[in-house]
């Protein structure tokens, strides 16, 4: 039974992470109970809500170990810990097939303090937290350490450092953003009740998809400059060795779990208000959105590019974003 607070909204979300698509033997037991949470709180932290409790569904094959569902498990908890969620329920059934973990969560944002992705308007800036492209990147460099090591019957426990090896000038930051990514929720929440943005939405798609979602239900364009994306540092050297673009790259790879916001013009005292309370991760402006909605486009220093399509689901390569 829910009964949400007087003068707040209840927020609600799920996800689901399947074996083979979304994990490998290079995720540990722990790692994937950690994402599979932390992707549904990034979801509540682009809402600005706060996160409260959590239903953890598995789908389990009959050969995994007790040892690595209580592993899976207490990698769930420990971040909902951190995060002051409370695990109130589920649901575990046997399956022939690969691993499922399903998790629904729900929180609650004040009236009038929630964020969707309809609320921008031209003229208002692009902001995104963090850095960008390096879970597409780790992605690519997983892959190495995946190569030839069969997800069934039994998940191969196989961690940096550990007899795992990522491939040649992988870096260990754009694997863990892979793995164990960090939901920005304190930084939503906070964007949400200091009323610093009017739209947000995170990067589980990539930010090409982000920025063309928000754009679309506000009815505006965007204009991004390419100069100003902060591209993960190891991400840019490791595409950089393989002849790749990093620009674009990091634009359509997705994954990352960070934060977009449509922050107004004029809003630069909220925006600073936020930052002082929650300082990490930073946050870059790096676009505007713009009045024609027809207008979407990356700045190369004056050379103007149509911002690419980014991740779709069930196209023919809906299921190329995460498989290893």
């Amino acid at each position: 039974m829910l009964a949400p607070v007087r003068n707040e909204r209840l927020v609600v979300t799920t996800d689901a992470l399947v074996q083979g698509v979304h994990f490998s033997s290079a995720f540990s037991p722990a790692d994937i109970g950690h994402k599979a949470l932390a992707v549904n709180l990034s979801d509540l932290a682009a809402m600005a809500a706060t996160p409260q409790w959590a239903l953890l569904s598995l789908v389990l094959p009959g050969s995994w170990p007790v040892a690595d569902v209580e592993a899976l498990v207490d990698g769930l908890a420990a971040l909902a810990v951190r995060h002051g969620v409370c695990v109130v329920g589920g649901n575990i059934t046997r399956t022939t097939g690969p691993l499922v973990v399903d998790v629904t969560t729900g929180g609650t944002v004040a009236s009038r303090k929630w964020l969707t992705r309809d609320g921008a308007v031209a003229g208002d800036e692009i902001w995104v937290s963090g850095t960008i492209g390096g879970a597409a990147a780790g992605l690519e460099m997983l892959r190495d350490t995946d190569a030839g090591s069969p997800l069934v019957p039994r998940l191969v426990r196989r961690s940096l450092g550990e007899g795992g090896s990522l491939g040649e000038g992988g870096d260990p930051g754009c694997a863990a953003k892979q793995r164990t990514p960090e939901p920005r929720v304190r930084l939503g929440v906070a964007m949400g009740r200091g009323r610093a943005a009017r739209a947000a939405m995170d990067l589980s798609d990539g930010l090409a998809d982000a920025v063309r979602q928000v754009a679309a239900a506000s009815g505006c364009g965007a204009r991004l400059d390419a100069g100003a994306l902060p591209i993960e540092p190891g991400a840019a050297a490791w595409w950089q060795a393989r002849g790749v673009d990093s620009i674009t790259a990091a634009i359509v790879g997705g994954e990352e779990y960070e934060l977009l916001f449509a922050v107004p013009k004029r809003g630069g005292g909220r925006l600073r208000n936020v930052t002082r309370q929650v300082a990490d991760p930073v946050l870059t402006r790096i676009g505007v959105f713009t009045k024609d909605p027809r207008e979407l486009i990356v700045d190369r220093g004056g050379r103007e590019e149509s911002l690419p399509q980014g991740y779709r689901h069930f196209t023919e390569r809906s299921e190329v974003k995460t498989t290893l």
